[in-house]
Formats: structure tokens, sequence, C-alpha cells
């Protein structure tokens, strides 16, 4: 199957290409800047900017698929704005070009919940993506664990350099991690289940946790003491993305969305996804301690706020 990759570049996306290969498929990447991406054998780099519709037609030329796996949250407070460009963008030009299936990796998250801004975003990609003339195929994750995930290493820096936390209340709702192996997994097992076309699954791990306990485990994989948090109600997610910003690398734009996130619990509700894609589910516990090996794995997402480059988000 010949197939398009956007957000090739980034956490996700730059272990899906090389998956996709080893898979049979014939794969193009879109990216901005072809000279700072150096692609797995046998895969096309095309040149595009989805803020700039003019650049896509060659892209999608020949294409049987594509997977969207781009976002803006590092662009700052327009994000939304920017992702609603360029999904519709998108949606547009592969609708021209004839492409047949779509896979879109969104956020968990109940429609009927106050979501936070980044997940209203999100949600908003998939229902742009969805009004289309191809077959989505959607894949709603939580916190994905892997090196190079913006939200992992944000809790990675969080548990060494802070004994002690002051969180937000939400620090114990419930989340349902996933590995980022998986989550390849995920995606390009869909391509080769024909049900899965024009449908939404939740995919998670084996393990639903609090935050807390996310932080605790984290701290045991890293041989430190679990950190002391306490839960305050009157800590905004505001000022705790600005002390965030302050004790770890995270930028505080990035910090922000992740932290308004943990106000919604995200817990898959149904797993109908594992009836058409069998995938042995790696523990939170084996997917930190791989996250934490020096030789972690895929390139690290580009910097920038690109939606081109952009991480794949939820909250990852």
């Amino acid at each position: 199957m010949h197939v398009l990759v956007t957000g090739a570049t980034g956490f996700v996306g730059g272990r899906l290409v090389p998956a996709l290969t080893g898979a049979g498929h014939e794969v193009r990447a879109l990216v901005r800047d072809p000279s700072a991406y150096d692609p797995p054998p046998g895969v096309e780099v095309v040149q595009g900017d989805l803020l700039e519709p003019g650049t896509l037609a060659p892209a999608f030329e020949g294409i049987d698929a594509a997977y969207y796996l781009v976002h803006s949250m590092r662009a700052g407070d327009d994000f939304e704005e920017r992702d609603r460009s360029a999904a519709s963008n998108f949606a547009a030009v592969a609708s021209d070009a004839g492409v047949e299936r779509v896979v879109y990796l969104g956020g968990l998250g109940e429609d009927g919940d106050d979501l936070s801004p980044h997940l209203r975003s999100r949600r908003e990609v998939e229902m742009i993506l969805a009004d289309a003339d191809y077959a989505l195929t959607t894949l709603r994750a939580a916190v994905i664990v892997g090196d190079g995930s913006a939200s992992f290493r944000m809790v990675r820096q969080l548990v060494r350099r802070l004994p002690l936390m002051v969180t937000p209340r939400w620090v114990t709702n419930e989340c349902q991690p996933i590995a980022v192996d998986d989550v390849v997994a995920y995606l390009v097992g869909v391509l080769d289940a024909p049900a899965t076309a024009g449908e939404t699954y939740g995919i998670g791990g084996p393990d639903v946790l609090t935050y807390r306990e996310m932080l605790a485990r984290t701290a045991e994989a890293m041989g430190r003491p679990r950190p002391l948090i306490l839960s305050v109600p009157v800590l905004t997610p505001k000022l705790s993305s600005y002390w965030i910003g302050l004790v770890t690398d995270v930028p505080t734009a990035v910090a922000r969305p992740l932290v308004l996130g943990l106000k919604n619990p995200v817990v898959v509700t149904d797993d109908a996804i594992r009836d058409h894609v069998p995938v042995e589910l790696t523990t939170f516990d084996d997917a930190v301690r791989k996250a934490l090996a020096p030789d972690a794995g895929a390139p690290r997402p580009a910097p920038g706020g690109s939606p081109t480059a952009g991480e794949r988000g939820g909250r990852r």
C-alpha cells in the first residue's frame, strides 16, 4: 500500500515510518524541511506545509492511505486556529487526490466532559478530518510513554528534581497510559483491518493509574524514593505550568496544556480495537524502563511549533 505520513519527524511519527516500511508498505513522508530529516531507507520525502495548501498536492499523488499525526501545541495561544487550518487543508487535498483511508491519532476523553482546550482542539480536528470523502479511522490515546514524549519528560524531570511536589487536586484522576510501541502497532495494524475503516477506538495499556501513581512508579523505575505529593485545590493549571517550566526543560507553552489535561479522567471504556488488531500490551513499568534506557529508540521530535513537525498529542 502507498502510504503518506504527516508528522514523520515527531515522537510517534518517527517510529511509525520504519514500522510501516517493515510491514511492506511504500512510505512517503511530508516534512517542511527535508534537509533536517534523515529518513529510513526506501522512504520518499516530499516537502510541504499543512498551513500552506498550495504545497500539498504532490505529497498526495498516488497515495492509498495517509496518517495525520500533527498538532500545534508548541505554537502558543493560537494553536487551536493552526490545528483547525492544518486539518482543513489536509482533508481537502486528501479528498481531491482520492485517498481511500486516513488514520488519525487523537486524545482520549469523554465528549460530555469539560475538556481542556487541547483536548477540545483534538476533538475538533477529528470532526474536520471525518467530514471528507475518505474513510477515517481514529485511535484515541491518553499519555503515551516513551523517550521523546513531552509529558513523560516532564514526569521524569519532576521525579528527579523534586522530592516534594505540590500539585493540583487533579493528580488523583485516573489515566490509562500506553507504550509508544503499542501505539505504533495499532497504527500499523488498522491498515490490514478493513473493518476499522470509518470507526473510532480508544487504545490504552493494561494499567489504569492515577497521575500520582504514575509519578511514584516512575520514581521507583529510576531508583529514587517515591516523591511526597501534596494535592491542593487552590493551585491552578496556570501556576502549575509556571513552576513546571522553572524546574524542568519543558516549555511553559507545552506544560500548560499538558497540566490542563489532568482534569479529565482518560480511560478506555470500549476495547473493541482488540477484536481487529491484536497487540501484546506493554505494562506501564516496562514501558517506563524502556523509555529510561540509554538506547530508547527513535529520533526525538524536531523542535519548533510547526503542525507538520509537531509531536502527537492528547497529553503526550
